[in-house]
């Protein structure tokens, strides 16, 4: 059975080419299209979709309403289409918060080529939100993760760890990485630790227009402090560095300290920033002085590197089926044998504390 998708954006340019280019997709059927939220109700009665592409800013009704609204009375899997501001990536993470599960950013300029040319991330991303579990509804799993060409690994950015032995120190790192559903799991996360938390390295895919904001969000709402990284950024306790969007982010041995390398390079998993380069960073910087946390996500992102992590003498981590948005990354981590032990979402504060008494 395909999914069934409906677009809801007041552009009538942004609908016609989505519907072109998701026209004739295996797997996928545009059930039809919304100017608004108040049209695309009317629609929803007469054939509920199993994914929703929704705009933000839209007459009569906003996105992030609607998307409230929705949650509350039947979750549903939706991808963000937003406009690249610094006020939309704000109102985008407030829709990420309130539960969509992907993001597509688009251009005030150039609207139709963009459109055009990212069709796969289009595909990919409705692909993604469709097997995605949402406040314990069961959602659409019809359809699963497309099969692209072959991807890089992070053998492009950085040799594989080599074995050596990598003294035990009191200075433990935190290295999570996650996708899908990840902002909802991230907060969960990080607003549960005290001021003294181990130091946090996060990768969680999402556009560069976006990491800031996302930052900025969860430090207003966390004890520990939150921000963006930035190169030479020192991983210290009672803070998370969040990887910057289009750039890969890793982790470097400074004398005592650990501190991140942050920089441009190929896409590697199919991601920038990419979890694999971060944990395998993590593997050859801080080996057993690590712990490495998989978290929600759509693919295999991650799940070499928290194995090279594993093999290295760190302690390792995967969210377990149950408390996923999408048991992709985490499931594939296990599969390879990379995760000690699977833990529910709620549990992973916790065990974030007690490493540093390991």
């Amino acid at each position: 059975m395909p999914i069934n998708v409906l677009i809801v954006d007041d552009s009538a340019v942004v609908r016609q080419v989505l519907v072109s280019q998701l026209d004739g997709v295996s797997g996928i059927r545009v059930i039809g299209t919304a100017s608004d939220p108040i049209f695309a109700r009317r629609k929803m009665e007469q054939q509920w979709p199993d994914v929703i592409v929704l705009d933000i800013e839209m007459p009569r009704m906003d996105g992030i309403t609607f998307l409230k609204q929705l949650m509350a009375e039947r979750p549903t899997p939706v991808v963000i289409c937003s406009t690249l501001t610094e006020r939309g990536a704000e109102t985008t993470m407030q829709a990420m918060a309130a539960g969509a599960v992907e993001i597509i950013t688009k251009p005030k300029a150039g609207l139709k080529q963009f459109l055009q040319d990212s069709r796969s991330q289009m595909v990919e991303a409705i692909k993604a939100a469709s097997v995605a579990r949402l406040s314990h509804s069961k959602v659409s799993t019809k359809a699963s993760a497309a099969q692209p060409q072959p991807k890089l690994s992070a053998d492009s950015i950085l040799p594989k760890t080599q074995a050596g032995k990598l003294f035990a120190t009191t200075d433990r790192v935190v290295a999570i990485g996650t996708s899908t559903g990840g902002t909802q799991a991230l907060e969960q996360v990080l607003t549960r630790l005290p001021v003294d938390a181990p130091g946090i390295i996060v990768v969680q895919h999402m556009p560069a227009q976006f990491t800031r904001a996302f930052a900025e969000r969860l430090d207003s709402v966390c004890r520990i402090k939150v921000k963006e990284a930035q190169n030479n950024d020192r991983v210290m306790p009672g803070q998370a560095l969040i990887a910057p969007g289009g750039l890969h982010m890793m982790l470097r041995r400074s004398g005592a300290q650990y501190r991140v390398e942050v920089r441009d390079g190929p896409v590697v998993s199919r991601h920038k920033p990419s979890v694999d380069v971060l944990f395998r960073s993590v593997a050859g910087a801080a080996g057993p002085n690590a712990l490495g946390i998989i978290m929600t996500g759509m693919g295999d992102d991650g799940a070499r590197g928290l194995l090279e992590m594993h093999q290295a003498g760190a302690s390792t981590l995967g969210q377990n089926e149950a408390s996923c948005v999408v048991y992709g990354m985490p499931k594939e981590a296990f599969k390879l044998g990379g995760v000690e032990r699977e833990v529910d979402l709620l549990d992973i504060p916790q065990l974030i504390v007690q490493s540093t008494k390991a």
